[in-house]
């Protein structure tokens, strides 16, 4: 082989060696891109898994405080059915008496 066959050859190697190049450098992007994404996923599944669920302890509250108030109406309308017989017991008595002295 002679000089100039081997100075061909050596062109030819650096050409295909270039045409790789952004090739390489793309998927060197690409995969930089990827390992980022991947870390912010990991990232964001380990906040969601550590963060406390304030939503959840509000809606307990809130259930008892709404049991609570139900509570209390029926406790009132116990009490207000308990005046109600005493009223008309003394009712009652008052007649028996007014029925007495005549």
């Amino acid at each position: 082989m002679s000089k100039v066959d081997k100075l061909i050859d050596l062109m030819e190697e650096s050409e295909k060696r270039e045409a790789q190049k952004p090739k390489n450098t793309l998927l060197i992007i690409l995969a930089i891109i990827g390992a980022v994404a991947a870390v912010a996923g990991i990232a964001y599944a380990v906040y969601r898994f550590l963060t406390p669920d304030y939503l959840e302890d509000f809606e307990e509250d809130f259930e008892d405080d709404f049991d609570d108030y139900f509570e209390d109406e029926d406790e009132d309308e116990e009490e207000k059915e308990e005046i109600k017989e005493e009223v008309k017991e003394a009712a009652e008595e008052a007649e028996a008496a007014d029925k007495e002295e005549e």
